[in-house]
């Protein structure tokens, strides 16, 4: 086993391990000097180089007569702003090495990269059936580690369910934040699943072995993580709809007593403002009649009344 730190002389940042005929080189936080490092030592096509330092790449793989390269997308979650981005790997494959360029942000790679380090057994299991094998324990420790995130998504549905059905409680900003949270991942991984579909016959010509069953359990990782998350989307969704009616139905409460109330005061302003005016009128109060008074307030009260007694038998309230 041969561990190299290229930053110590060259002040690059590239580290690699070499286990038997296979060399792992990882560069994280790569700039146009480790770009042009490789374009020199490894004679990539310099459109893959300039892809490595693009952050606007969607998931793709080129195939090339010596090498791949391949460009994939993991959500990676943020719990601050509670949304997942997505972090992007550019790998160039090819007989006897794999080399892997991220911002850092996936933590399974970098975890798999230090055991790798300072563990012979590691090192055998991951090197020993050549770089098409170490590219698939890469992307197995990265799907795996996407399960625990759809976890946390499935708990927050199970806990704004009772929420979005209780009409006294306002759930539709914890129903956006989820929503968006989930179409966003359903964009990172969908592309996801059609690039890992043509692993099994493009990467034949860098292992020995037959990669068929591992490339199944991957992509069969991959299809479960796209399911789950279209059912998410289904049940938001619904509790989208669900806070929506139910926010119609209080809305609609609210007009329907505030409408009432006005059709019920309605005979008191008209006569009020009847009686309010400077003109003589049959049983005004100028001479200060009590029984007048009495008379026009009875009579309010009749035609308010038999306005609440339609509503009613009409069933409007």
């Amino acid at each position: 086993m041969a561990i190299s730190q290229y930053n110590k002389q060259e002040q690059l940042n590239i580290e690699s391990i070499t286990y038997g005929n296979v060399e792992w080189v990882n560069i994280i936080n790569p700039t146009n000097r480790e770009i042009e490092y490789l374009a020199q030592q490894y004679h990539f096509h310099q459109l893959d180089l300039d892809d490595c330092l693009s952050r606007v790449q969607r998931p793709k793989v080129d195939t090339y007569e010596g090498y791949l390269f391949w460009v994939l997308h993991f959500p990676v979650y943020n719990k601050v702003k509670r949304i997942a981005t997505h972090a992007q790997i550019s790998v160039f494959i090819a007989n006897g090495y794999i080399i892997t360029l991220h911002d850092g942000e996936i933590k399974p790679l970098l975890q798999l990269f230090q055991e790798c380090k300072g563990n012979e057994e590691s090192l055998r299991n991951n090197f020993a059936n050549g770089s098409a094998y170490l590219f698939y324990k890469i992307l197995d420790k990265a799907v795996d580690a996407y399960f625990p995130v759809l976890d946390k998504i499935l708990s927050l549905i199970d806990e704004t369910e009772d929420l979005a059905f209780d009409e006294n409680v306002e759930v539709a900003q914890e129903v956006s934040v989820l929503r968006r949270d989930i179409i966003r991942q359903r964009r990172i991984i969908f592309p996801m699943r059609t690039v890992m579909s043509e692993m099994d016959i493009k990467l034949k010509r860098f292992t020995g072995i037959d990669m068929s069953v591992y490339i199944g359990d991957l992509l069969d990782h991959v299809n479960k993580q796209c399911e789950t998350l279209d059912e998410c989307k289904e049940v938001i969704e619904v509790f989208k709809d669900a806070d929506y009616i139910l926010t119609t139905e209080r809305i609609n409460r609210v007009i329907r007593i505030l409408t009432i109330i006005s059709a019920v005061s309605l005979p008191f302003v008209a006569l009020a403002s009847i009686y309010g005016m400077n003109i003589v009128l049959p049983g005004g109060l100028e001479k200060g009649s009590l029984l007048t008074f009495v008379l026009v307030l009875l009579t309010m009260l009749l035609i308010s009344s038999g306005m609440l007694y339609l509503f009613h038998h009409k069933r409007w309230i």
